[in-house]
């Protein structure tokens, strides 16, 4: 119990450290993974495709889950909001994991489609990605802050602010996931490709879950 004390009151006294450390290891393991740097057992194509159905559904009760958060919190009911903003944290977290063994095990997939479709699908797919990266720390911190101080002592720190600009991000980032997951495998072809091309090839063979 004193050793979660000293954590906790370590993270309360620097949350933009913790949330530094926190973020660099997410990018850390993000690009590890894609550079085939970890080991990770071999998925059956099967399993990818099952993976990523689990994905969309996991992102979008997340989504769900942060909305209903943002509506608790305008209704002043402060623990409704912390476990719903909590919940969806878990859910990103479950993502994660999935989506890194999904990567790493198996393969991701490039859409089969041209025309202003294909550039739809890019731009989207663009700003998904963007929004996500930059959505790490901002969620991350925002966490942070409201496992580390009372609602009293919240209202003296950035966690509003910051918890805004985290909904945007975050939301929009999901939002943007779910439509090109949908465009990918439930409305036009895809073919698959290997993880290791994503980081060298993203502009012309836009990948997804």
């Amino acid at each position: 119990m004193a050793a979660v004390d000293r954590i906790h009151s370590r993270a309360k006294a620097k949350p933009l450290l913790v949330t530094t450390v926190l973020s660099l290891i997410g990018y850390a393991l993000v690009v590890g993974t894609f550079a085939r740097i970890f080991p990770f057992p071999e998925l059956s194509n099967e399993t990818v495709i099952v993976l990523s159905d689990a994905i969309a559904v996991v992102n979008a009760t997340a989504l769900i889950t942060i909305l209903a958060g943002v509506r608790y919190i305008r209704r002043d009911a402060v623990r409704k909001h912390r476990t719903a903003m909590l919940t969806a944290f878990g859910l990103i977290l479950l993502f994660l994991v999935m989506y890194l063994l999904k990567v790493g095990g198996g393969f991701e997939k490039a859409i089969l489609v041209e025309g202003p479709v294909r550039w739809a699908y890019l731009v989207m797919l663009a700003i998904h990605i963007l929004l996500s990266a930059i959505s790490v720390p901002v969620v991350i911190h925002a966490v942070v802050l409201g496992l580390t101080h009372t609602p009293s002592e919240l209202r003296d720190t950035s966690h509003a602010r910051v918890g805004r600009i985290a909904v945007v991000a975050w939301t929009l980032s999901l939002f943007l996931g779910l439509v090109t997951y949908v465009m990918l495998n439930h409305v036009y072809m895809w073919e698959p490709r290997g993880a290791a091309l994503v980081l060298f090839a993203a502009a012309r063979s836009p990948l997804e879950w």
